[in-house]
This record gives C-alpha cells, sequence and structure tokens, in this order.
C-alpha cells in the first residue's frame, strides 16, 4: 500500500472536528480560550469552523511556520509560489492573483492585519497561540478575510524570568538559531520580551552554468515587546517586528526542462522584507466595559530578481521592487447587558504603495513604475444573545468603505472606490453540556483596485469580489474529556470574481469576469487515550468551480477553481513521556490545477514527517525528518505553463534546545 493510501485509510479510521484543546496532563484535553470573534470566550462555543494551536503543539510537533502549521488545519492551504516570505493563501477553494495584491484569507498578528501576500509570513518563535478561522470573516476583520483568518497571538513577557535558547543543524548544510527571553523590568510595571532566529541553508537547485545554487535560503528576524501594566486594569503594549531576507531566487526552473536544473546566466535574489511597529492600549472600566486602541505602521518590500530563461544568455529576467506602506488604526469597545456580550468597533486604514516591475525581453527592455495607494474607513459590531438555556443568537455586520488610486508613470492618474456591508447571523444550540450545533450565514469579500501594470489596456479597474457562505456544524467532546471532535459543512457563492484574463498575447489584466460555488466539508479530530498519548487527524472535502467564465474565445465553465484541492488532510501521533517523546504526522492534498483552463497541475502528494526528543534536565534535543519518503511534487507548468516549482526534497536535523 502506497503512502496516500494509507494515509485516506487513517483518515477514515480517525477524522473527526478542529484541535480547539489542549493536552492536559491527566490524559485529557483541557479548555482553550480564543478571541476569534474579538472577545473571550471558550474555542467549542465559537459559531464557525476553526482550529487552535498552542505553543506546546507546534513546538512539540514541528510547526515551524505558516506552511507547516496550515498541513494541520484542512481546508487551508498556500498556492505553491517557492518564494520566502510571500504566501498567497488558498481557503475553501478560494485564493487571489498575485497581480491583485490583496489575498482571500488575512493575517492578523496581535491585531495588526497583513493585508496583501507580500508579507504574509510569521516565524512561531515567541507566538503563545494561533487562531485558524475558515469561512468569510469580513463582518470583523474586513476586506481581504472573505475566506478566512490566521489570527497569531506572540507571548506577552510577565513577572517571571523566562528564556529558551534553540541551535540546530541539519541537510543542506543547514544551520539555525533562535533566542526567546523575557521578564520584568526595574521600573515597576514594566517587562520586556525579545525573540529573535537566525537561518541558512543550501539550495538544491543546480546552476549547471555557474556551479552554485540558485535558491539558497538566508533569513533573520526579530521581535521585540515592551508591556507597561500600570494598574491591574490598564495595560500599555509596543511591539516591534523585523524579517529580512537575503536569498537566492524561488524555487522555479524552466517548464518541461531537467528537474531541479537551470543554467543561468543572470543571478537570481530575494533581498525582501518587512517591519511592523504597534502601539496596542487597553483599559477596563467598570461594569465590564473594556476599550481597546491598535496603532501600526506596516512596511513590506518586495525586492526579487528572477531568471525566466534559466539560459547562460541574459535574454529574460523580471525585477520587483515594490515598497507597501500600511498605516492602520482600530478602536474597539466590548461589554455585557444583562447575559448578552457585545462589541463595537471603528477601523481606518491608509496604503501608501510604490510599484516598480521590470522585464528584459530579448534586447526589449520594459520598465513599469506606478503609485498605488487606498484609504479604508469601517465601523463594526457583534451581539451574542443567549436565548434560554441552550440557544445562543450572534448578531454582526460591518460597514466599510474604500478608495483607491493609481497613478502610473506612463498615464493619468485614476481613482475608484467601493462601499460594502457584510453581515453575519449564527444560531448555536448546546445540544448536550459538551456538544454543540450551529448554523450561519455570512457575507465576505476581497477588495477592489486598479491593473498598475496593464497600459496595454489602459489600466482598468475591477470591484471587489463578493462571497456568501452558509456553514452548519458540531463541535464536542466526550464526557471523559479525552475525546474532542468537530464538523462543518458550507456552501459559498462567488460573485464577481477576480480573475486573470488574458485577451490577447502578452496582455494579461485582473477582471470580474467570473462567477463560481464553492461546497465542502471540514473533519478533524482528537484523542488522549491515556496522558502518554495524543491521536490527532483531519480532513477537507471541497469542490470550486467557475459558473461563468469567458476569456476570448475560451469557456471556463464547469472548470474547477486553480489552487483547490479535492481533499485535503492529516493524520498524526504523539507518545509523551516524561523524559523523552516521538511523534509522526503524514499529510496529504489531492491535486491541484495551475490555470482556469485545467491544463497545468501540481499532482497529489502525501508527506511523511517524524521525529524523537529526548529531555536532559533543561535541555531538549531533537532529531527530526521532513518528507521522509523524498516526495517529489512539483507544480509543472505554473504561470500558464511557463516554469515549474520544485517540491522541497526530504530533509534531517538535530536540534538542541535550552530552558532557562
Amino acid at each position: 500500500m502506497n503512502h496516500t493510501k494509507a494515509f485516506w485509510l487513517g483518515v477514515v479510521v480517525c477524522a473527526g472536528g478542529a484541535p480547539m484543546m489542549a493536552l492536559g496532563g491527566t490524559g485529557q484535553l483541557a479548555p482553550v480560550t480564543v478571541t476569534a470573534n474579538k472577545m473571550e470566550e471558550a474555542a467549542d462555543r465559537v459559531p464557525a469552523s476553526m482550529t487552535v494551536f498552542e505553543a506546546p503543539r507546534f513546538r512539540r510537533h514541528d510547526l515551524a511556520d505558516l506552511d507547516a502549521l496550515v498541513s494541520e488545519a484542512p481546508g487551508f492551504g498556500f498556492q505553491p509560489f517557492g518564494q520566502s516570505g510571500l504566501n498567497l493563501p488558498a481557503v475553501r477553494g478560494l485564493s487571489a492573483p498575485l497581480a491583485a495584491y490583496s489575498s482571500a484569507a488575512l493575517l492578523v498578528v496581535d491585531g495588526v492585519p497583513v493585508l496583501r501576500p507580500q508579507g504574509f509570513a510569521a516565524n512561531l518563535g515567541g507566538v503563545e497561540r494561533v487562531e485558524v478561522l475558515r469561512g468569510p470573516q469580513s463582518p470583523l476583520y474586513g476586506r481581504n478575510a472573505e475566506a478566512g483568518v490566521i489570527n497569531v497571538h506572540t507571548r506577552k513577557p510577565g513577572d517571571a524570568f523566562r528564556g529558551r535558547l534553540t541551535a540546530a543543524m541539519g541537510s543542506r548544510h543547514q544551520r539555525h538559531m533562535a533566542a526567546e527571553l523575557s521578564g520584568p523590568l526595574p521600573l515597576a510595571g514594566l517587562s520586556l520580551g525579545v525573540a529573535a532566529d537566525w537561518s541558512r541553508q543550501r539550495g538544491f537547485i543546480d546552476n549547471q552554468y555557474t556551479g552554485g545554487h540558485d535558491d539558497d535560503r538566508r533569513d533573520a528576524g526579530g521581535r521585540l515587546v515592551l508591556r507597561w501594566r500600570p494598574s491591574t486594569d490598564s495595560e500599555a503594549l509596543l511591539r516591534y517586528a523585523r524579517r529580512r531576507f537575503d536569498e537566492g531566487g524561488p524555487r522555479w526552473g524552466a517548464s518541461g526542462s531537467a528537474r531541479a536544473a537551470v543554467a543561468s546566466g543572470y543571478d537570481s535574489e530575494n533581498r525582501s522584507g518587512s517591519e511592523v511597529v504597534s502601539l496596542d492600549l487597553s483599559h477596563r472600566f467598570g461594569g465590564g466595559l473594556r476599550l481597546r486602541s491598535i496603532t501600526a505602521r506596516n512596511a513590506v518590500d518586495d525586492r526579487v530578481a528572477q531568471d525566466t530563461d534559466f539560459l547562460p544568455a541574459d535574454q529574460l529576467h523580471i525585477r520587483r521592487d515594490n515598497r507597501f506602506r500600511t498605516l492602520s488604526q482600530e478602536l474597539r469597545l466590548t461589554g455585557r447587558a444583562g447575559q448578552a456580550d457585545w462589541l463595537l468597533g471603528a477601523y481606518l486604514d491608509r496604503d501608501d504603495n510604490d510599484l516598480a516591475n521590470r522585464q528584459r525581453r530579448g534586447p526589449v527592455r520594459v520598465d513599469a513604475r506606478a503609485e498605488l495607494d487606498g484609504d479604508t474607513r469601517a465601523v463594526f459590531g457583534q451581539w451574542n444573545q443567549p436565548l434560554g438555556a441552550r440557544w445562543s443568537l450572534t448578531l454582526g455586520g460591518r460597514w466599510e468603505s474604500g478608495e483607491v488610486t493609481l497613478d502610473p508613470r506612463a498615464g493619468d492618474a485614476r481613482r475608484t472606490d467601493w462601499t460594502r456591508f457584510s453581515p453575519k447571523l449564527a444560531l448555536s444550540y448546546r445540544w448536550r453540556p459538551r456538544l454543540t450545533a450551529y448554523a450561519s450565514v455570512a457575507h465576505g469579500f476581497r477588495a477592489g483596485g486598479f491593473n498598475p501594470f496593464a497600459a496595454g489596456a489602459d489600466y482598468p479597474a475591477y470591484d471587489p469580489e463578493k462571497v456568501r457562505s452558509h456553514e452548519i456544524g458540531l463541535k464536542g467532546r466526550s464526557p471523559d474529556g479525552q475525546w474532542r471532535y468537530a464538523l462543518a459543512a458550507y456552501r459559498m457563492r462567488v460573485e464577481d470574481m477576480q480573475v486573470q484574463q488574458m485577451p490577447s498575447p502578452g496582455t494579461v489584466y485582473i477582471t470580474n469576469a467570473a462567477a463560481a460555488h464553492s461546497t465542502g466539508l471540514e473533519a478533524d479530530a482528537e484523542f488522549r487515550p491515556g496522558p502518554d498519548w495524543s491521536l490527532r487527524a483531519g480532513l477537507a472535502v471541497n469542490r470550486t468551480e467557475f459558473d461563468r467564465f469567458r476569456d476570448g474565445g475560451a469557456d471556463y465553465r464547469g472548470n474547477l477553481n486553480p489552487f483547490a484541492p479535492r481533499l485535503t488532510g492529516f493524520v498524526g501521533a504523539a507518545y509523551l513521556r516524561p523524559q523523552w517523546y516521538a511523534r509522526a504526522r503524514l499529510s496529504a492534498t489531492s491535486g491541484i490545477y495551475l490555470d482556469a483552463a485545467n491544463r497545468y497541475r501540481q499532482p497529489g502528494h502525501a508527506l511523511l514527517n517524524a521525529a524523537v526528543g529526548r529531555y536532559l534536565g533543561d535541555l531538549e534535543v531533537v532529531l527530526y525528518g521532513r518528507n521522509l519518503t523524498d516526495r517529489e511534487y512539483d507544480a509543472v507548468g505554473y504561470q500558464n505553463g511557463f516554469v515549474d516549482v520544485y517540491s522541497v526534497p526530504r530533509e534531517w536535523g538535530l536540534s538542541f534546545t535550552l530552558t532557562l
């Protein structure tokens, strides 16, 4: 039996609902509190499909970054782009083209939104909890949360000193170092937390012309938080985060050529980076009122050079030198009215983006530049009202307006705007003390904009993409606390779908030329048969197809949306002893199409990861392996058949972590 068949057999045996419980020390699953609805509540009472990861889980189960983490969040994934620091989410069958400068899901780090795939990355060092929400979240989170949200919460420093130091080495000369330190400062009420990491690894794509590797990986980053608590009711957090890449190019090669081999005479590189500064203020008033303010500046540089003919002569290459700057401000007021919980909020942001796209096509050089700016204004609210002992009603909505201006260097400035109201209605029923059923209706949307480099089509604008979702679900756990399970079924209707069209050779731009529907089922479960064992499994089934899409003379009605796998899931097991542990995870996905014509695809695949860890006092030693079967699953024909994106081969490593 091959690994893919073994995986699906394991899912059939183990599947159930979403990891919303932490591991207890007595073989039970302890409840987890989340802020998915921007208010604290028990995870198993949130009327939405979600997966929650707490720090011990992603540390012990080798979930070091977002790619690894979403492998245990069925229905959530990324396009196979192959560039560090840039991720295009694909959730419930929906994703966005890179040129849209927006995404189908939102990344939120400590309340600060990441609105585009550039900068959509998070190292999990110093992170306390990650909440992955599936389905439209625009009523609370606004634009670009049309299919889901990844909510990252970093650890706050406290009154006790804590620290962790990690060093690792592995295949292809991998080297990694990380540190996390936090504790009180001499001044009363002040504490400081610092997390930093540094990584190097040799690439695996051989450049037969230069004798080197085209995809070496080098990055470094850090996070700092200063916390001030002048009283038990007030808190101020000043946060700073920075990440820089100094790497080779994306994991690309010429489509149809020898695998993982190029002969490039033009140096590909990734010099991208991000920097975020935020001020998070909160105060608790009498009567249960709490006010929170989050002010942030998010800066992302997307600086990439990429050879695209992969030959010694410099005939075809592209360069991106994009600069994205977003200032944002959010205010929230939460409280209680009798037995009801409520939230009111306001949000403002301003985008200041400078775009530069340079190409060489033989003797022709194209240098396209533009300023793409925008403003967003929103008010939102939510009301959770108990209806008797078992029923609960959630009403929410968000009014949001946006304005986008484009000033291309080779044309006249232009402006477009949009206004959206995104409602949500959810009804929950506490069937049994540990079993909840829910049904919800929610709207989501992705922001509209311009095509800044489509000069031949006069820089056309496109409208927001709109999603209407119906979802039913079930969440529960066994009376003895050993089982936890959840199940969700949904149907989404997508209107004004943003798709990439090619009306003539060399002319590519985004329009609202399609409509689609997405239907699916999500399930996963966790079982603790005793204090030493943890078993986990998840499964997502999805079908997203076009109801309408004509591209020139081609009719794509009935075709599957690109980057939308029919099946995704995982099976994991861990054996945890006081002095050592062992774990293994088999994650799998069915094949995906890479284009609307359904000509090019990435094959289905299953990946096996495993590790053994040993505690020697305060030192933890881990031997780990990833993609142990060395499975190849290249995206053949990415970018309309132009390139192949190579999958990462088998990796192994040894890490040492000292707890201070």
